[in-house]
C-alpha cells in the first residue's frame, strides 16, 4: 500500500495526536482483505488518531505476515498472532485489552462492516451520552439485502430474541459483531467475561452489572469479500453455550457441564452398540455364546463410546484448543483413552467401597460415575487439551 504524500501527511499528523480509537479486527484467513481494509479505515477516520489491531488465530494463509508487512509502512496497524488459542470472542477481548486507546471498537475484517460508521459511533461515545454504540442489521434504516443469506437473517432473528431475554435490553440486534465502547468499561469486567462463543457484545451486555446506555446505528450489512467466516459449524452450539454460561456457568463450570453432557450421550452410544452386538450374536439357547458376545460387545462398545466422546469433546468442549491433523488427533485419542481407563478404575473402586459400607448399589454407582467424570475431566483438560496436550 503506497500512500500519496497528502494521505501520508494526514497519517503523520494523526499519529502526533493522543490516541483516540483502537479498532480490533479478529481474523482467520483474511490476508487478501487487510490492505483494502486499512485504506478504508484511513479514509473513514480522517482527523482521528486511531490504530487497528489484527488478532489472528494463526491463519494458514499468512494473515499475520501480511499484517506485519503493512505495519512496516503504516505503524497504525499492529498484529497479535495467537498460537494454540482460538475463538472470536476471546480474540476480541485480547485485542481490546492490548491497547492504550480510551475507546475501542470491534469489527470484521471481511468488509461486511462499513468503517464509515466509526466516526459517528465514536462521537456518540465521546459525547458522554452513551456507553456503547453498535451497528444494527435490523433497526430502522438498516439492510441485509447485500448479504443475500435469508437463512442467516432468520437464524439471527431467533438468536436475537434469546439474547434479549438474557441481557434484558430491548435492542434490535444484540448479536451484532460491530460495536464500540470505552476501554475502561471493558477492562473493569474483562475477568468476568466468559469469552465463549462468537458474540462478544452479548457477553459484555449480559456481564456488566451497571446498565449500559446503548446507541444503535443502522448498518447496511455487505456481502463477504474474501477469507473464511469465523462462524463455523459449531456456531449454534457456541451460542447456546454462551447463554448457559450466563445463566448457570457460575454454579456448574461451563466446560465441565459440556464434558459431562457429552459423557452422558456417550453412555447412550455405549448401550446402543452393546445392544446391537448382543442382538447379532446372542439369543435364546445360546447362553455360552451370549457370555462371549457380551465380553466382546462390552469392549467394542466402550471403545466406540470413548472415541465418540473424544471427537465430540475435541470439536465442542475444547473448540478453542481443538486438535487438528492425523497425528495430533491420534495422540490425543490415546491420551484420552488412558485418562478414561484411570477414571474407570476410580469409578469401580469408589463404588465398591461404598457398597461394602452398606450403601445401596445404585447410589454407589452414581457416586462412582460422578467421581470418574471429575477425574476424566481434570486429567483430559490437562494432558489432552491443556499444557501437556497434543497440540
Amino acid at each position: 500500500m503506497n500512500m500519496p504524500r497528502s494521505e501520508l501527511a494526514q497519517a503523520v499528523a494523526a499519529a502526533a495526536k493522543p490516541l483516540e480509537l483502537a479498532v480490533v479486527l479478529p481474523t482467520f484467513n483474511e490476508r487478501n482483505n487487510l490492505e483494502t481494509l486499512v485504506e478504508r479505515l484511513d479514509a473513514a477516520l480522517t482527523g482521528i488518531a486511531w490504530e487497528a489491531i489484527v488478532v489472528d488465530d494463526n491463519s494458514p494463509d499468512g494473515t499475520a505476515d501480511m499484517a506485519r508487512a503493512i505495519s512496516l509502512r503504516d505503524p497504525r496497524l499492529r498484529v497479535i498472532q495467537r498460537i494454540g488459542r482460538r475463538g472470536l470472542s476471546s480474540a476480541a477481548i485480547e485485542g481490546m485489552c492490548s491497547t492504550a486507546a480510551p475507546v475501542v471498537a470491534v469489527m470484521d475484517a471481511d468488509h461486511q462492516h462499513d468503517p464509515k460508521l466509526l466516526p459517528g459511533m465514536l462521537e456518540a461515545i465521546q459525547s458522554g451520552e452513551y456507553d456503547v454504540a453498535y451497528a444494527s442489521r435490523f433497526c430502522e434504516g438498516a439492510s441485509t439485502e447485500a448479504w443475500n443469506r435469508p437463512d442467516r437473517v432468520k437464524a439471527s432473528g431467533v438468536a436475537n430474541k434469546l439474547a434479549r431475554k438474557v441481557t434484558g435490553l430491548t435492542l434490535t440486534d444484540p448479536m451484532s459483531g460491530f460495536f464500540m465502547l470505552r476501554a475502561e468499561t471493558l477492562r473493569v469486567d474483562a475477568h468476568r467475561l466468559s469469552g465463549v462463543g462468537f458474540k462478544i457484545l452479548l457477553d459484555i451486555l449480559a456481564t456488566v452489572e451497571t446498565p449500559l446506555r446503548v446507541k444503535e446505528v443502522p448498518l447496511a450489512f455487505a456481502a463477504r469479500a474474501e477469507g473464511e467466516s469465523k462462524l463455523d459449524r459449531t456456531v449454534v452450539f457456541e451460542f447456546l453455550v454462551g447463554l448457559y454460561d450466563k445463566w448457570l456457568g457460575r454454579i456448574i463450570p461451563t466446560r465441565f457441564a459440556l464434558f459431562g453432557t457429552i459423557g452422558a450421550v456417550g453412555v447412550v452410544v455405549h448401550m446402543a452398540v452393546l445392544t446391537a452386538i448382543l442382538a447379532m450374536f446372542g439369543g435364546p439357547g445360546m447362553k455360552g455364546q451370549l457370555v462371549g458376545a457380551f465380553e466382546v460387545g462390552q469392549t467394542i462398545a466402550a471403545v466406540c463410546a470413548m472415541t465418540f466422546n473424544f471427537f465430540l469433546n475435541n470439536a465442542l468442549t475444547y473448540a478453542d484448543k481443538r486438535l487438528t491433523g492425523f497425528v495430533p488427533l491420534m495422540r490425543g485419542w490415546a491420551k484420552f483413552a488412558l485418562t478414561c481407563s484411570v477414571g474407570l478404575t476410580a469409578n469401580v473402586g469408589v463404588s465398591a467401597v461404598l457398597v461394602h459400607y452398606g450403601i445401596h448399589e445404585y447410589p454407589a454407582a452414581l457416586v462412582g460415575v460422578v467421581m470418574a467424570s471429575v477425574w476424566n475431566f481434570a486429567l483430559s483438560s490437562k494432558f489432552v487439551w491443556g499444557k501437556y496436550g497434543a497440540n
